[in-house]
């Protein structure tokens, strides 16, 4: 019969290598599976930085309760649902952060909420109304301009005709559009100048 002494020396042992072989393991299937973790807390999670904190959380948490793996499955297995209830934890974290209301009131006093305070990036009214003013004026001074200059800008300035497209329409060369959209950009600009 073996002295109590000597049983439990030789069940530290074991159990030093039997950590020592899971350790070895751990690092060889990590090192092949980790790309498939991480797909799979993205999967759950949806953002490519809460993934990340995922695998990591559960790859740490893994490596310190490595003595737990009973090795009744893989070890890929028990580290992929490790990642999974992580992802689900990382999930129910954001979902217990508070939402806020862009209509909700912020301030009793003052009376005003979220919304109000955000910046409209749509143009102001009076801008729109300058915007507008500008292209009648340059409607009236492309009708002021040639016959020629007028088919050649409208086609190639206006409705977005390329050169080829404009000599072919017009029956010139390309070198010709291009100079006669020149002469046409530099008289509106004339024009333009003087409002």
């Amino acid at each position: 019969m073996q002295e109590p002494q000597t049983y439990i020396g030789e069940a530290q042992t074991a159990a030093v290598q039997i950590c020592r072989q899971s350790s070895g393991e751990f690092e060889d299937v990590v090192s092949q599976c980790l790309p498939s973790l991480y797909r799979r807390a993205y999967r759950y999670v949806g953002d490519p930085h809460d993934a990340e904190d995922a695998v990591q959380d559960a790859l740490l948490s893994a490596y310190k309760h490595l003595d737990q793996f009973k090795g009744t499955a893989t070890m890929a297995t028990w580290l992929i649902s490790i990642v999974t209830n992580s992802a689900l934890s990382q999930l129910r974290r954001r979902q217990r952060k508070p939402q806020v209301s862009l209509d909700e009131r912020l301030d009793e006093e003052q009376n005003y909420c979220l919304s109000d305070r955000l910046a409209d990036a749509s143009p102001s009214p009076e801008t729109e109304c300058m915007w507008s003013e500008l292209h009648e004026h340059f409607l009236e001074f492309v009708a002021e301009l040639s016959p020629t200059l007028r088919a050649t800008i409208q086609l190639r300035g206006l409705e977005g005709m390329t050169t080829s497209e404009v000599a072919t329409i017009l029956g010139v060369s390309q070198g010709t559009v291009k100079a006669n959209v020149s002469r046409a950009r530099t008289k509106l600009k004339q024009l333009m100048r003087e409002i």
